[in-house]
């Protein structure tokens, strides 16, 4: 399988284009990507696909800095799920050995390595696409991205003592110096970041003691093994593409860099289909769906991917044997009964 990345890669990406005149939705259909597909920030895309749509949007808009655009305006938020747990690590050493050992949960083609030696601390960022391709701007988006994380915890005026680039310089290194300070370096042999040791000791001014062994807690039971198959896959694509009214094992195979039936072929291997494990996925979301009563029968069924609430309420007494307002119901009075 290809690496996928999250849809929060691209984040500011239609914003970043358009303000330079080039037009973001021809481009992405040009690589292959879905544009409607950027609102569901957790949803996963082939990273080849993002690599090829950033070096394309770079010679389009005639920017050697493209990549480093997007990554000044990159938020805490774009980390997804994770980013609930290290903003309450209570120092910036954990922090970035949890987004090391886990980057696997928001960007499957990262790799990352965090050492320390004389008093510096050196934070290496490689990409492993699985094919030989130009990939610059992907680079400086994963460094650009890592120095906006250090720079939240350790604040706006903290300066690296280098940022390193093995590829040459631009034209024009007028962002990389607003973005980096005048520590930035092209035709090293590395692409990453080094600081001074004493800087991962620095405490974490946004975590809560107290927080923190929820936060613990929430990661272990959203850390995934970084041996991830393809069934766990594509399960968190259904969850994903539910809600869109769009989840189709073409759909899937896209989001993976695949065609259908090598899908089928590994899911076969479990014993799986696609239907069979849509099915099992939906009737998981709907028991928890249903039982929390801040959501509507109406919203849980536009949530299930069901064109109408009517689809939904054949669909479910099916699969329970009574409505899902019946079922609610019962539930609340706390009455047990069998599932057929």
């Amino acid at each position: 399988m290809k690496p996928l990345v999250r849809n929060a890669a691209l984040n500011s990406y239609v914003e970043v284009s358009q303000s330079l005149g080039i037009d973001p939705r021809s481009l992405m259909k040009h690589v292959g990507l879905d544009p409607v597909g950027l609102a569901v920030q957790d949803r996963w895309i082939s990273g080849v696909a993002v690599a090829q749509l950033l070096e394309l949007s770079a010679a389009t808009s005639h920017r050697e800095d493209f990549g480093l655009l997007l990554a000044e305006r990159r938020r805490f938020s774009n980390l997804g799920r994770i980013s609930l747990v290290i903003r309450e690590e209570p120092d910036v050493r954990s922090v970035l050995e949890l987004l090391v050992r886990h980057e696997y949960m928001y960007n499957e083609m990262l790799r990352s390595r965090l050492s320390e030696a004389h008093g510096l601390a050196n934070l290496k960022v490689s990409l492993e696409l699985g094919e030989v391709m130009a990939a610059r701007q992907a680079v400086e988006l994963a460094v650009g991205a890592f120095h906006q994380v250090l720079r939240k915890f350790l604040g706006a005026r903290w300066q690296a003592v280098s940022v390193c680039f093995t590829h040459s310089a631009p034209a024009d290194t007028g962002t990389h110096r607003r973005v980096f300070g005048p520590v930035v370096e092209f035709d090293r042999e590395f692409n990453g970041i080094v600081f001074y040791a004493g800087d991962l000791d620095a405490p974490n001014p946004m975590s809560d003691p107290l927080l923190r062994t929820y936060a613990r807690q929430y990661f272990e039971s959203i850390a995934v093994s970084r041996d991830t198959t393809v069934l766990d896959r594509v399960r968190e694509l259904i969850e994903v593409l539910l809600p869109t009214g769009r989840c189709s094992i073409e759909q899937v195979a896209y989001s993976l860099g695949v065609d259908r039936r090598t899908v089928h072929r590994h899911l076969s291997v479990s014993g799986e289909t696609f239907s069979s494990l849509l099915n099992v996925t939906r009737t998981q979301l709907a028991e928890q769906l249903v039982a929390n009563q801040r959501h509507s029968l109406t919203e849980i069924s536009r949530l299930l991917g069901f064109s109408a609430p009517s689809a939904f309420s054949r669909w479910f007494s099916g699969r329970f044997g009574c409505s899902p307002r019946e079922w609610r119901l019962r539930r609340t009075r706390q009455q047990p009964f069998a599932q057929e």
